[in-house]
């Protein structure tokens, strides 16, 4: 049984250098911006809120030159060459449709939008306006998921036949309030269960059904859920997500011919151990650099080339396969019986 390959992922530090804007400066966007400052050479060179005091804080704090108390100011300072959206969920539609308006690219913080049709539009004015758009969904742009594409493409563990991939976080009830709130797209599904679905849809491709059954708050978003998908050729997903509590969150892909396990985290930087069919260790690749959310750095670096290269998408992650976990997304919510205000 052959090894697994070598990761093929660019250093960071070797992309070409952006301008960057934040939109909504919160915790996912500290986290991001760490993770520039630490990781590349990319600039943050401003900062939109709808608090112009929070964007001056943020702007201090990362070093840099503009802040600005609205997001429209922000979408249009010509500086900027490219916008990040890191509001919640339920402001990314409108928000990254304000940064396209205005001529800028933008990477979009997973889950996309709240649903399919929002997504499909930002798609469909990004391609009008022949501007980059890309969903900062870091898990596809890490080297150990490049390690688990080619070992795939290459056959090393035979016809796939099952994914299993979980994550639960203790984000319910005692964490962020934004979670609770159905008006915030809020729930288990678009924060947590969006990289099981993403991980299925990375290894599966596109879903032929979809079934999930789950729990629901007082408030009617999903407290957690369980979900079983198929693809064309017949194989399995295994998918669970929960915010109640922290579960293994770990993946594995099974085959005719042997097993990929990725450690939990599985969508953050982790190992990934190759087994024979007889579950026997074969090799193991192990991601150290850019270790815990220090790993955000490769989706910006990713964003970086593509827009050097004058791409609108990237070939990492295309815009279909954001579509198509977000439809799936929206089955999963109606079986579970969640909706979003004003959808």
């Amino acid at each position: 049984m052959a090894a697994l390959p070598a990761p093929r992922t660019p250093d960071p530090m070797d992309a070409p250098v952006m301008r960057w804007g934040i939109l909504a400066p919160g915790g996912i966007a500290r986290l991001f911006c760490t993770a520039l400052r630490q990781g590349t050479r990319q600039e943050i060179v401003a900062v939109g809120s709808r608090s112009l005091d929070r964007a001056k804080a943020f702007a201090d704090e990362f070093g840099a030159a503009s802040a600005y108390g609205s997001y429209a100011e922000l979408v249009n300072d010509p500086q900027v060459d490219i916008v990040y959206v890191a509001s919640p969920h339920s402001e990314h539609h409108q928000q990254a449709r304000l940064a396209l308006e205005a001529g800028k690219p933008v990477l979009v913080e997973k889950a996309f939008t709240r649903n399919a049709a929002e997504a499909e539009d930002l798609v469909e004015l990004a391609k009008a306006k022949k501007l980059l758009l890309v969903e900062a969904m870091w898990a596809r742009f890490l080297p150990h998921y490049d390690v688990v594409g080619q070992a795939l493409a290459d056959g090393l563990i035979g016809e796939v036949t099952t994914v299993f991939a979980d994550h639960g976080q203790p984000l319910y009830p005692d964490g962020p309030a934004r979670l609770a709130s159905p008006e915030l797209a809020g729930g288990a599904l678009l924060d947590l269960g969006v990289y099981p679905v993403s991980f299925a849809d990375f290894v599966l491709g596109p879903f032929t059904s979809i079934t999930a059954v789950g729990a629901l708050t007082d408030l009617g978003v999903d407290s957690q859920e369980a979900i079983t998908v198929t693809n064309a050729a017949g194989a399995h997903g295994v998918l669970h997500a929960s915010m109640l509590g922290t579960t293994p969150g770990t993946a594995s892909i099974c085959g005719t011919g042997g097993r990929l396990d990725l450690g939990g985290p599985f969508y953050g930087p982790t190992w990934v151990r190759l087994h024979d069919r007889n579950g026997g260790l074969v090799d193991e690749h192990v991601q150290v650099a850019g270790a815990g959310h220090a790993g955000l750095r490769y989706q910006a670096a990713e964003a970086a080339r593509c827009l050097a290269a004058g791409r609108t998408e990237s070939e990492l992650f295309p815009l279909d396969a954001t579509v198509r976990v977000m439809a799936a997304m929206d089955e999963i919510r109606a079986q579970l019986g969640v909706r979003y205000p004003g959808e």
